[in-house]
């Protein structure tokens, strides 16, 4: 076999079980990177190396394993845009918080998110009072939406992390 065949094939099946892998474990933990996660990653890149190259380790073997995760990303993006069944299997669904004031407290455990972090993000979105909320949700991107009842809603982003919150407020 081609020592470059060998590297698609071996990068491939990484990649593939990295999208299980993420799949199993839980993709919104990608939005709430700490330290031990950012650890986790760099341990996992260095450890799947070999596995993908072998013992080839020249410049053209480290392209070829590259251009094939390029490849497959861009396949399977391709994938979930064109098949609704496949997208929805891939990527998890926005989770209601806060309907209409009312907190969802099955969601906000099965999710762990702590009341303070939740008011931490309506206080960042401008808003003070639960029954303020029409909806806050969790987008599958991690970030916590928030519309209020009010007519001049301000534009404002919450990443939710457990280490970092980023704010971006808009017009």
């Amino acid at each position: 076999m081609s020592p470059y065949l060998d590297i698609v094939i071996r990068s491939a099946a990484v990649y593939l079980f990295m999208v299980i892998a993420l799949r199993l474990f839980g993709k919104k933990e990608l939005s709430q990177l700490n330290t031990a996660d950012v650890i986790l990653i760099l341990l996992i890149s260095n450890s799947v190396q070999n596995a993908m190259v072998g013992n080839n380790t020249t410049l053209w073997g480290g392209l070829a394993a590259a251009t094939i995760l390029f490849a497959i990303n861009y396949i399977l993006k391709k994938l979930m845009f064109k098949y609704k069944k496949f997208s929805e299997f891939m990527l998890e669904k926005p989770e209601i918080l806060i309907h209409n004031g009312t907190l969802d407290f099955d969601s906000l455990s099965k999710l762990n998110i702590t009341s303070d972090e939740l008011k931490e993000a309506m206080r960042e979105h401008g808003v003070e009072y639960f029954k303020d909320v029409k909806l806050a949700m969790l987008e599958i991107d991690g970030n916590i939406s928030i519309i209020t009842g009010e007519k001049n809603l301000k534009q404002t982003h919450y990443k939710r992390r457990k280490n970092h919150k980023v704010l971006i407020q808009g017009n």
